[in-house]
């Protein structure tokens, strides 16, 4: 894309493309090392548009949903990420894979203004509007993605994760040795770029059809692998 719409509100010129390299290059490797623990199963990727700008938008059951979501994607995904991921060997490795750290809890600019640099250079960026993980039920739906879609004209892809977390995990628990992990890939859904000033109760109606649409492909997923929900996090535990 142009440089020019990099320029366009909200600008992206001013910030840089999250690291790709190890993102794109190491992905053969992270499959083949994760799927001798796990029976990792990725349904309907054919689903996932070869090109062009993409919004992931998945349910968010467990602490592996977001490597699983980057590194099995049908293309590489720069997943949104809690800021508080960020520290440590945890947070240089996040960033050598290009994942966007966000901040959860009050407006975070630079966010969304690296996340539309990656949609308008083409990439594609993972999202879980749920905001945190819990039950992946999509019983709360943030407007995120139907924001990030809006202002790039980017195609929305649902994704359904089965199995990231066992019943009655807790909060940073995973799945035991050779279990079974399914990733669903959705019916994608196109959305025309709308230019500055957005309305509000734009974003909001989009956000509502898009919730709509995953609760539907959420009952499609279940039924179609035979499985069920983890269901909520063990009492008291709040991330």
């Amino acid at each position: 894309m142009s440089s020019a719409a990099h320029r366009e509100r909200p600008r992206s010129d001013g910030v840089r493309h999250p690291t790709r390299w190890l993102l794109h290059g190491g992905r053969p490797m992270s499959r083949w090392i994760i799927r001798r623990r796990y029976d990792v199963r990725v349904h309907h990727p054919e689903r996932f548009p070869d090109h062009g700008p993409v919004v992931v938008a998945a349910n968010h059951i467990g602490i592996i949903d977001g490597p699983l979501l980057a590194i099995f994607a049908p293309r590489p995904v720069h997943a949104l990420t809690k800021v508080e991921m960020f520290e440590g060997k945890l947070g240089a490795f996040l960033r050598m894979t290009g994942q966007i750290s966000i901040d959860r809890f009050r407006a975070d600019p630079r966010a969304v203004r690296v996340s539309l640099r990656v949609l308008r250079e083409g990439g594609a960026v993972g999202v879980f509007p749920e905001g945190t993980r819990g039950s992946g039920e999509l019983v709360k739906f943030q407007r995120g993605a139907a924001y990030l879609a809006m202002v790039t004209g980017a195609t929305v892809v649902p994704m359904t994760f089965i199995g990231s977390r066992e019943p009655g995990g807790h909060t940073n628990s995973v799945p035991a040795k050779r279990a079974r992990i399914d990733i669903v890939v959705g019916e994608p859904v196109p959305v025309a770029a709308v230019p500055w000033p957005r309305r509000r109760s734009e974003v909001t109606a989009l956000r509502d059809d898009l919730h709509q649409r995953m609760l539907t492909g959420l009952k499609e997923a279940l039924a179609e692998t035979g499985r069920t929900l983890p269901g909520p996090l063990p009492s008291g535990e709040v991330l």
